[in-house]
């Protein structure tokens, strides 16, 4: 039997008389909708400055209970972050149980980790939000029972304290070294052979998985909702003119992250990190995009990943009757490109700005193949570009090729070559010498 969806009482005050809190109620329906939870109404208000008791003051607070009791609602969700005690003031106030957005994100992310090391990040972001709350929140993980903000860690366990959850912590801390450092392994193994790193990235819900689905054919799950795809996923992908590059989808952003959560996950965001260009995917259709631009870039900021290039990708034209193109900056380089993943229409204008983003950084270097290199030719065919072939009299092969800085230096790691110039093109030469 399907279990009924928790009627969930929505609160916004709008704390600067100058901003609009439409958009904000608009993400927090979003966000309660992806927790999988009902909203049965919503309050709102204006306060100069949070009451340091309740948030909300003392007025407020008996209408929010007027209306819990009058809608029967189950959760009371604030769309602000409140402190410990503020949370359990608020609580005996309103007779109801009540959670801020920092609980409602880290709840859904709970729900959306799939692989084991996304649940461990999830687990030790709840531990942390939750060791300031041990009043209340620990002992309701404690109780059998579901609901937003009652999922993750401990549900089985009656009686916790704050030594167990330091313990706790402190193993899932290293439990997560071991991942970054397995994480990190796998990397040195694709930089045997180097290939560029591409990174979606994105506020929530603008369509970075189904553009990845649509470049890579790979069946990621997603949804028109908050933080569809959680765990990264990674694909290889062939561009024109024979490029190759991994491209990697990551976790949506959105504003006021919780802090707890850009910590947890920074051994998933170092796919970020160390990416060599971002696909910044922005949803066309909407008229926060650029304030959702500015929350991405300060996440980025805060993982030393802001100065790494980054192109611009308008998704969804399809709701903007829009025409897909492109726009290039002062050198030549595409900078934004106006796409629809949902129709394919524009994403062609993508694959070949991201392929001429790397030539850009690759040379044409002649290379000579004795006749027992036949493994290391098939291996440039394969992830390389090579543009012309000639057979020497004396046996084997000679290429012209294209080759990033990366590659060339892979290249000439490679035992049995010695590397020399070209005086009539200055392009180098990798000669086998004799054995």
């Amino acid at each position: 039997m399907r279990q009924q969806a928790e009627r969930a009482l929505l609160v916004q005050l709008r704390l600067d008389n100058r901003r609009d809190i439409t958009e904000d109620l608009e993400e927090l329906r979003l966000l309660v909708r992806s927790a999988g939870a009902q909203v049965c109404g919503v309050v709102t208000g204006a306060r100069e400055k949070p009451d340091p008791a309740t948030f909300v003051g003392r007025g407020k607070a008996e209408e929010i209970r007027g209306v819990v009791a009058a809608e029967c609602a189950d959760v009371v969700l604030v769309n602000h972050t409140l402190s410990p005690s503020q949370e359990r003031n608020l609580e005996k106030a309103v007779g109801c149980r009540v959670l801020d957005r920092t609980g409602l994100i880290l709840d859904i992310f709970a729900q959306r980790a799939h692989s084991r090391e996304g649940q461990l990040q999830v687990e030790l972001a709840q531990l942390e939000h939750l060791s300031t709350r041990l009043v209340r929140g620990w002992t309701h993980l404690g109780r059998q029972k579901g609901g937003i903000g009652l999922r993750g860690p401990g549900e089985t366990q009656l009686e916790v304290d704050r030594r167990l959850i330091r313990d706790r912590i402190k193993k899932l801390n290293e439990r997560l070294e071991q991942v970054t450092l397995q994480r990190r392994s796998r990397r040195r193994a694709r930089d045997r052979i180097p290939i560029p790193t591409v990174s979606l990235v994105g506020y929530t819900n603008t369509g970075k998985s189904s553009l990845f689905n649509h470049l890579t054919g790979a069946g990621v799950y997603a949804a028109d909702q908050l933080f569809a795809t959680l765990d990264p996923t990674m694909r290889r992908i062939g561009l024109p003119g024979n490029v190759s590059v991994i491209l990697a989808d990551t976790v949506g952003f959105i504003r006021d992250l919780p802090h707890d959560l850009v910590e947890a996950f920074k051994s998933t965001l170092e796919e970020v990190a160390e990416a060599e260009l971002l696909l910044h995917v922005v949803d066309a259709a909407n008229p926060e995009r650029r304030e959702q631009m500015e929350k991405v870039n300060e996440v980025l900021a805060e993982i030393e990943a802001r100065n790494i290039p980054q192109i611009v990708v308008f998704n969804k034209i399809d709701l903007t009757n829009e025409a897909p193109h492109l726009e290039r900056d002062a050198d030549g380089h595409v900078v934004r490109v106006w796409l629809s993943a949902l129709t394919g229409a524009g994403v062609e204008l993508l694959l070949d700005a991201v392929a001429a983003h790397f030539r850009t950084r690759h040379r044409i270097v002649r290379l000579r193949l004795p006749p027992a290199a036949g493994r290391l030719r098939a291996v440039l065919y394969e992830r390389f570009d090579v543009r012309r072939e000639a057979t020497p009299e004396t046996g084997g092969w000679e290429l012209e090729i294209m080759l990033n800085p990366e590659q060339l230096a892979w290249l000439e790691r490679q035992p049995g070559f010695e590397k020399r110039f070209l005086a009539e093109d200055e392009s180098r030469v990798l000669a086998r010498t004799g054995s």
